[in-house]
């Protein structure tokens, strides 16, 4: 399954990039978020793969859930896509977008996959552990290898939205005391902390299930943790929220081992 992933993130990722080269037209959707030809033909690669291999998985992808196309039942296990997480750093030229895939099973992201076409950054997880690779100009795999999270010294490396910040993480940052601020759009804000290079990423706005599972994957397999304020373990497949709608998430903490 992870090797799907990987081909159909790749093939996604070589569309967002021809779109990204030669222009686009930017939209808005209902709550007035951008969304963009490549955000749509990248999930279109995706879903037509996945529905082709695993017909009986469920898949919620955003652009889908965007049009009210949601699965009814979810089940034990489900698809979880962002084809193109960071499309307000798509929009701005920046390189910092990732195409994102999941597999959630019994709440918890069991694999993932983030993918930054515009660097050719690979974050994986499996059963086996955490991987990063690089990937050539050609879209092919150039190298691999395994990550993990590294124990956090002062001052900790603090990852932080570059699109998203608010008042509430500038007060959670200061209570770290002495820290260093890596800012990074998208879900590579987990991959930065799965492979060691920074070691908290606190999470005070809102975000979407697709938004962080594939990359909440990664850094669980990396052996760091992500979980809500009052400590308890992000989950997924939320819907029938009292107060916030489907697939919607709390605030959380993502952190190595700290």
């Amino acid at each position: 399954m992870l090797a799907l992933f990987e081909r159909l993130a790749l093939e996604a990722g070589r569309e967002i990039m021809r779109v990204y080269r030669e222009g686009y037209a930017v939209d808005r959707k209902a709550d007035a978020s951008p969304v963009t030809e490549a955000d749509r033909r990248a999930e279109e690669i995706i879903l037509a793969g996945l529905r082709e291999a695993w017909p009986a998985i469920p898949c919620v992808a955003e652009e889908e859930v965007s049009a009210g196309i949601v699965p009814a039942d979810l089940g034990e296990e489900f698809f979880l896509v962002d084809p193109l997480d960071g499309t307000k750093e798509f929009v701005n030229r920046r390189t910092d977008f990732t195409v994102n895939i999941a597999l959630v099973r019994h709440g918890v992201p069991a694999l993932g996959l983030v993918f930054a076409p515009c660097t050719g950054k690979l974050y994986s997880a499996g059963p086996g552990g955490a991987e990063a690779a690089q990937v050539d100009a050609d879209f092919r795999i150039a190298g691999r290898r395994p990550i993990s999270v590294r124990a956090g010294v002062p001052p900790l490396a603090v990852v932080a939205s570059r699109s998203h910040n608010t008042p509430e993480t500038a007060d959670y940052i200061a209570s770290l005391g002495a820290t260093e601020i890596v800012s990074v759009g998208s879900s590579l804000k987990f991959c930065l902390v799965a492979a060691g290079e920074a070691d908290v990423y606190p999470r005070f706005g809102r975000t979407m299930e697709w938004d962080t599972a594939a990359g909440d994957a990664v850094l669980r397999a990396a052996g760091g943790s992500t979980v809500t304020l009052d400590g308890r373990p992000l989950a997924y497949g939320k819907r029938d929220q009292p107060h916030d709608s489907d697939f919607a998430n709390p605030y959380f903490i993502a952190r190595g081992a700290v």
